[in-house]
């Protein structure tokens, strides 16, 4: 870390605490040359996510959109909002994990559906059932099949 008073590049830290708002750390550092003390903070540098819809038009990534098509899949469903939570953040998760920095809207739908089968196979089916577009009661019950085989 450079010291901004003398331009040395080399420091020691002396105390790190987390900041109040607990979203970076707070470090206080020596410079070893001249040894006057400074204040660094240290903070995850996160990468703006893209999704490209299926127009191709490109928008930000915005988790509170897949927590809202859960909660309508999961109306009058006997699901936790601390589980729907938690699907939100591993689907988010996976998302910034991934080492590219765009992510079609059909990728993100299939990681929703893999995060609701488990919770709720009726919720399950109604977001396939957007979701995938079903064209009439064939295919719908194509998908419901594939639910009772693997039961």
């Amino acid at each position: 870390m450079k010291c901004p008073y003398c331009g040395y590049q080399e420091s020691k830290v002396v105390d790190s605490r987390h900041s109040e708002d607990g979203v970076s750390i707070r470090r206080r550092r020596e410079c070893l040359s001249c040894g006057k003390r400074f204040t660094t903070y240290e903070t995850v540098e996160s990468l703006p996510m893209v999704v490209v819809k299926k127009d191709g038009s490109r928008q930000t990534f915005d988790r509170s959109k897949i927590l809202n098509g859960m909660l309508r899949a999961c109306e009058k469903r006997p699901v936790a909002m601390a589980d729907l939570e938690q699907a939100v953040d591993e689907i988010e998760q996976t998302v910034q994990n991934a080492l590219e920095r765009e992510i079609r809207t059909s990728e993100i739908g299939e990681l929703v559906m893999e995060r609701l089968r488990p919770l709720d196979e009726v919720a399950y089916v109604r977001f396939a059932s957007v979701y995938r577009q079903f064209k009439d009661i064939n295919t719908f019950l194509e998908e419901l099949n594939k639910i009772l085989k693997e039961k």
